[in-house]
């Protein structure tokens, strides 16, 4: 294992608006940021890669990565589709291909999960089935998480495309799931009170009324990264980390090894690290790596997680009635917390 000191070359920067938020990397950046990276060339241990961000194809560096140490694999593969990824050009293939693809790196992971360990992987509702079909093979495939992706143009020929699936697994019938850690805040629209007047499963606040709700797989409040988000980068298919941050809550402890093997601009890792858990990611990109190093170094400082706040997640939108009752008394930290 060692620090990364390449020769790279030094994009230029793009004209942002004045209120734009998303990330960039300055050109003086550059070489200090990829510098913190690490690439594998020999056998580590969790403690050696806790915390880094691995500069390398995953097919490089597979065969280094230490035995059962994964608690948490969460992966977000490139789809079957066209992609540009910064200098990688990923083709759309046949499903069969696709598969095979998906299992050539799938069942090399195997060993690096411990025997308790969840699974989620994302994908798309033209992958879906053969994401499905590999999992089968390795895994007990427990559930499809379809999430609303409301971004994009709309189509004229066909239904707008705003969805994307995330299949849940697990190694064995023992596994960790924490319910209580993922439950929704929602308005109560219509609420109903016992004899005595008093709320009936709900609570009555001066911001409002509102239920918590059990999670469902089916997730209508996720925001996609947009320009006046903080958390935004030019990574053409961005996760947000309210998304990542349920499937983290959910399926790990605090202190639980969090792990992605195609980690794009660090989501997963900074999601990871802002909720207390051990983290590593790979990615082959140098762009990337960058956006996922400087993120990181921002969540030192900034823990907040746009759509959750006070232990709940909170249903899309539903924050922005309390900015009268706590911006009065919150830092300008936690100012971020109220876009959603």
């Amino acid at each position: 294992m060692y620090l990364k000191q390449p020769v790279i070359d030094i994009p230029a920067q793009k004209l942002r608006a004045p209120r734009n938020r998303t990330l960039t990397i300055a050109a003086e950046e550059t070489l200090s940021l990829i510098a913190k990276t690490i690439t594998l060339e020999t056998n580590v241990k969790p403690e050696d890669i806790h915390g880094s961000v691995i500069h390398q194809d995953i097919f490089e560096c597979i065969r280094y990565l230490p035995d059962a140490f994964i608690d948490l694999l969460v992966i977000d593969p490139p789809y079957n589709l066209n992609k540009t990824f910064s200098e990688t050009k990923f083709s759309k293939t046949t499903s069969a291909n696709y598969e095979q693809w998906l299992d050539s790196w799938m069942q090399k992971l195997i060993r690096c999960l411990k025997p308790n360990a969840s699974i989620y992987v994302c994908c798309d509702w033209q992958s879906s089935s053969s994401v499905q079909s590999v999992l089968h093979r390795h895994f007990i495939v427990r559930n499809r998480i379809t999430w609303e992706r409301e971004k994009g143009r709309g189509a004229t020929t066909n239904w707008k495309n705003c969805s994307e699936d995330i299949w849940f697994c697990t190694m064995s019938r023992d596994y960790f799931f924490d319910v209580e850690a993922v439950k929704v805040k929602k308005r109560v629209i219509a609420p109903y009170r016992d004899k005595s007047g008093a709320p009936k499963d709900w609570e009555e606040t001066d911001a409002g009324n509102f239920r918590l709700t059990h999670p469902s797989n089916l997730w209508t409040d996720i925001s996609i990264p947009f320009w006046s988000m903080p958390e935004n980068t030019d990574h053409p298919t961005q996760k947000p980390e309210k998304l990542i941050a349920k499937l983290i809550l959910a399926s790990s402890k605090k202190g639980a090894f969090v792990f992605d093997p195609f980690l794009g601009s660090g989501t997963t890792c900074v999601t990871a690290k802002k909720l207390g858990r051990k983290f590593c990611g790979v990615e082959v990109e140098s762009e990337y790596c960058q956006m996922a190093i400087k993120r990181l170094a921002q969540a030192d400082h900034d823990t907040t997680i746009q759509g959750y706040h006070d232990g709940y997640f909170w249903e899309r939108n539903s924050l922005s009635e309390q900015k009268s009752t706590k911006l009065r008394i919150a830092p300008t930290s936690m100012l971020g917390l109220f876009d959603e």
